[in-house]
């Protein structure tokens, strides 16, 4: 058998039967305060008036947390085994817990940009990664429903984040709400290492090296997902980023607008969680095109009826599709390559993600300062749900058994 194709026991030791719910819970502690991230657009009037920064300079705080997310999500597979799992849990809190305390002490754009967009996008990024590589070996079936699940875990976090957030931010003001951000990520970063340290999974060094062998690359299948995911995840990222901005632009009250982002982030959340069921029972292709349906659905109505209460549905609407197809994205990496290499190839699909983060929302944010507006940006997103509702019905209809196989 060739290495690329040896069972997990190359990627994993396991002196002790592994616990999926122990790793699935040291997964949901860890992502779901990371996941504020979606909840970034609750903080741009305060940072506005606090920094003197404008929307396309915030687009761009927000952006570089994504590109951070993706540089430190392809990172990761790479240090498997050059510390205890635990202690990589515990690199990746440090980082995050740093970046915005960074973030809550800053006096001027780039130090803002420095811990918010890179060292806590990154540190989220590699341990988004990290514990979606350990839930993968520790699983054995439901891969859709669980990976849907584990995306699933940013969206809620920021239906918890937002609310607390917008108190918070009126209460004690934005500093003080992202130094006990920084707490909590401290805290849950300890309580995950101790829960990956109970789930028996310990990546070793064999997971830096697990590659693909020419046969299992499926370039065509990897550049039309990551298209896919790209279109779905710009408008999706552009909504998220600025939806309280949006709210308010489209005439909804600062209560509206706080409240509507809560909302969208929940509907991006169960979205999320049913792509992943959905590949379980349909088709890659027509689950993907679904989302992208959903979404178009969205831009055309807020085009057309642009409203304040139509604004929440329909960007709503935009996130749901864009939640389908995160979780799509996720499930079908188990399906379309063994489990071995998840975090390999997760880790270089979720570039698209983040060039759909710096792609569309800072576009939108740059036509806002000029025109006042998001209907331009709209427009836009709408036309990539169009194609990218044509190029999902492109994808292999491989039915979900294939990622139980040891080589696709």
């Amino acid at each position: 058998m060739p290495s690329s194709a040896r069972p997990s026991s190359a990627v994993v030791d396991t002196t002790t039967r592994p616990s999926p719910g122990r790793a699935i819970a040291a997964a949901t502690v860890l992502n779901l305060p990371l996941g504020s991230l979606y909840a970034f657009s609750v903080f741009l009037k305060p940072l506005e008036s606090l920094l003197g920064l404008s929307r396309a300079e915030l687009a761009l705080v927000f952006a570089l947390a994504s590109a951070g997310f993706g540089g430190g999500a392809n990172l990761t597979p790479y240090v498997y085994g050059l510390a205890p799992t635990p202690v990589l849990v515990l690199v990746c809190a440090t980082s995050t817990m740093l970046g915005i305390t960074l973030a809550a002490t800053a006096g001027n754009l780039l130090q803002l940009a420095v811990g918010y967009g890179l060292c806590f996008g990154a540190g989220g990024g590699a341990a988004y990664i990290l514990s979606q590589q350990v839930v993968n070996l520790a699983v054995t079936r439901h891969h859709g429903l669980v990976n849907g699940y584990l995306v699933g875990l940013y969206p809620a976090g920021a239906v918890i984040a937002a609310p607390l957030f917008g108190w918070g931010i009126r209460a004690f003001g934005v500093r003080a709400t992202l130094g006990a951000l920084a707490t909590v990520l401290g805290v849950t970063g300890l309580i995950s290492a101790w829960l990956i340290t109970r789930a028996g999974v310990t990546l070793s060094s064999g997971a830096a090296v697990a590659t693909p062998e020419e046969h299992e690359r499926r370039r065509s299948v990897f550049w039309t997902l990551s298209l896919v995911f790209f279109l779905a995840a710009s408008a999706g990222l552009m909504v998220l980023s600025q939806a309280a901005g949006m709210i308010a632009a489209y005439g909804g009250a600062a209560a509206v607008a706080i409240s509507g982002t809560t909302f969208i982030a929940a509907t991006i959340a169960v979205a999320r969680v049913g792509g992943g069921w959905l590949v379980d029972w349909f088709t890659v292709p027509t689950v993907a095109a679904v989302a992208h349906a959903v979404a178009l659905a969205g831009n055309v109505a807020l085009t057309v009826w642009p409203t304040p209460a139509i604004a929440v549905v329909s960007l709503a609407l935009v996130g749901t599709g864009y939640g389908l197809m995160s979780g799509v994205t996720a499930a079908a990496v188990a399906v379309y390559w063994r489990r071995e290499l998840y975090g390999r190839i997760a880790s270089r699909i979720y570039l698209a993600w983040c060039a759909g983060a710096i792609v569309l929302p800072i576009t939108a944010g740059h036509l806002f300062d000029v025109t006042r507006s998001y209907g331009a940006a709209i427009l836009i997103a709408a036309g990539g749900n169009v194609l990218g509702l044509f190029a999902a019905w492109t994808l292999p209809r491989e039915p979900v058994e294939r990622q139980d196989k040891s080589v696709c």
